[in-house]
């Protein structure tokens, strides 16, 4: 962006917000004289909007957005209030990608990997395998949210409390009910997103059921749909500092800023989360499958940087093959293993959304039994599988699994305010355990290290 421009930006922000306060000072008196109000305030939010303009990146404005809203919160409290319905606005938005995009993912990544059916065998064991470190993942996640109650004290208020807010208890057999579809039409416009998943798990299996012929045009279809829902949620997404600033705004004006607090603690929560996660789970695994641990460690230590860099799995995607190649995995089961995970085993990302889905009740002061927490967990089992790498994919996740349990909808907002150093580590903990992954099928397989690779030690 060209140098006049910025200027014209930033004298248009002075502008804007000298105006605002001059206004609002006029009906609400501040905590200080104007003058010093303004000279402590404006020269902040310039600088905000400068870096903004600066470096143009959705992170960048997410973060700024958040730093922004507190001030507007806490400046001017009756203005953010009313700011809460560019908040619902983004939160419409969101809702209407949940149904399509979870669908189209989950018909791919079932029906769309010819070689479960052809390999049969280790296809099966990867499943297995990617299911029970999934769900200890999801484990973690619930213990670890339990334990450090993030969420709890945050108060964050919402537009409209529905009465069916606490969930009543239900028996076994009822949720077993609930959880499979009558009509599919119906469960998308209510939001049942465990009714979408159980829908999509099972068209996916009858479409690889049937001939190629009929099957191709199916499969085509849902790459297109998923492809397109992808960029819709792309363009959804570059109104998201719009909405986490508002969201963020009336939160403070409402809560004061203690929900910075809860932020924190929730960050920290989750990193400790996911060192468990690598302890308890990942090393055990390693140590049962006897791959070397020095040895595997040096190999996805890049792979692991450029995903805890870019938050993005799938950047890291060709180096974490050739490493895992080059220490021993046949290339054919690296080939097929490591990108299939990237659909079926996501451990970061479903440890993150346990986790965060309980802030989420947290936050809005509802206190989850523990059978809610374990329906809670096997959705999450089988929705997580939509999350398909992508950075924020996780976001409508969780939107979904929310209005499953008719949980509020916006702290999930107040969740983006930390999002990208959240998404650092769960991206990397995504990368180290596909590479391990592909490594325990080798060994489960009687094919690691490979002839080449022993032969070359």
């Amino acid at each position: 962006m060209k140098a006049r421009t910025q200027v014209i930006w930033l004298i248009a922000t002075a502008g804007a917000y000298l105006g605002t306060a001059m206004l609002y000072r006029r009906q609400h008196p501040l905590p200080e004289s104007l003058p010093f109000f303004l000279l402590t305030r404006l020269p902040f939010v310039l600088a905000l909007v400068y870096l903004g303009l600066r470096r143009r990146s959705l992170s960048t404005w997410i973060f700024l957005s958040i730093l922004l809203g507190v001030l507007i919160g806490h400046d001017f409290p009756a203005l953010a209030i009313h700011l809460r319905v560019l908040s619902r606005i983004f939160l419409r938005l969101i809702g209407a990608i949940i149904a399509p995009l979870i669908f189209s993912t989950l018909v791919i990544g079932i029906a769309g990997h010819a070689n479960l059916k052809q390999v049969g065998r280790m296809g099966l064991k990867s499943i297995i395998y990617f299911e029970l470190v999934t769900t200890l993942a999801l484990v973690i996640g619930l213990v670890a949210i339990n334990v450090s109650r993030a969420g709890v004290g945050a108060q964050i208020p919402v537009v409209a409390a529905p009465e069916n807010l606490n969930v009543t208890p239900q028996s076994a057999s009822d949720l077993l009910l609930h959880a499979f579809p009558e009509n599919i039409a119906k469960a998308v416009a209510e939001g049942q997103i465990l009714q979408v998943v159980i829908f999509a798990v099972l068209f996916a299996i009858a479409l690889a059921l049937v001939s190629e012929e009929k099957r191709r045009p199916m499969l085509s279809f849902m790459e297109s749909l998923s492809a397109v829902m992808f960029k819709f949620t792309g363009i959804v997404m570059l109104f998201a500092p719009i909405g986490v600033g508002a969201a963020i705004a009336s939160t403070v004006a409402q809560t004061g800023v203690g929900i910075l607090k809860n932020l924190g603690v929730l960050l920290i929560t989750l990193y400790v989360a996911l060192l468990a996660f690598l302890l308890l789970v990942l090393l055990p695994a390693a140590l049962l499958a006897r791959v070397p641990v020095k040895a595997f460690v040096k190999a996805v230590a890049e792979p692991a940087t450029i995903a805890f860099a870019t938050s993005n799995s799938e950047a890291a995607l060709p180096r974490a093959m050739e490493c895992m190649e080059a220490m021993g995995v046949p290339r054919s089961i690296v080939a097929f293993v490591i990108p299939t995970g990237y659909s079926f085993n996501l451990d970061g990302s479903t440890l993150y959304q346990a986790l965060a889905a309980v802030f989420v009740a947290q936050a809005s002061g509802i206190e989850l039994s523990i059978s809610q927490q374990v329906t809670l967990l096997l959705t999450l089992m089988l929705a997580s599988k939509g999350t398909a790498g992508v950075s924020r994919a996780s976001l409508v996740i969780l939107m979904g699994v929310a209005g499953s349990f008719h949980l509020p909808t916006e702290p999930i907002l107040i969740l983006l305010g930390v999002d990208q150093l959240m998404d650092m580590g769960r991206t990397a903990v995504n990368v180290i355990g596909n590479c391990l992954a592909s490594a325990v099928v080798a060994r489960w397989e009687g094919e690691f290290p490979a002839k080449s690779s022993a032969a070359a030690v």
